[in-house]
């Protein structure tokens, strides 16, 4: 009986901490509900296409930079700034541990991202919103999504 309840436990505790690779869509569906459509005059194309070509939509994502610092999670938000890590004396502007960021729930990279893209930049602070998406037409990223 207590391997049973030990063994519940160990699946639940598995499926919290385990990353994710959205369906576009399902994204999309997400990330209205958490209010990013508009926000910061962005609509919710660009917040899709950048997440898109950040990590694919997936959540466990963590690149290593090459001054040491790891970008993480579907926005790729980065340890230099952003998120602790427990390497780096740094400033964690979203007060968050950078390993929060790499579980099937975003609610917590949705709210660092809305804090970076409250900077001058805004959506420009990520390389793949500026090299694939900021001036296009990107209404396909929301073709046949029931919003």
């Amino acid at each position: 009986m207590k391997f049973l309840l030990l063994l519940q436990f160990l699946v639940c505790l598995a499926s919290r901490v385990a990353g994710k690779v959205y369906g576009r869509c399902e994204l999309a569906q997400v990330l209205k509900e958490a209010g990013l459509e508009g926000y910061r005059g962005h609509p919710l194309a660009d917040w899709l296409c950048m997440a898109f070509y950040e990590s694919r939509f997936n959540t466990s994502l963590v690149q290593h930079e090459f001054d040491g610092s790891t970008s993480n999670g579907i926005f790729q938000i980065n340890s230099r700034l952003w998120c602790g890590d427990y390497k780096h004396f740094q400033p964690n502007k979203c007060q968050i541990h950078c390993s929060d960021l790499l579980t099937s729930s975003i609610r917590d990279d949705i709210v660092c991202a809305m804090r970076i893209a409250q900077g001058p930049r805004g959506l420009g602070a990520w390389m793949g919103w500026s090299e694939h998406c900021a001036g296009r037409n990107l209404t396909i990223w929301l073709d046949d999504c029931e919003l």
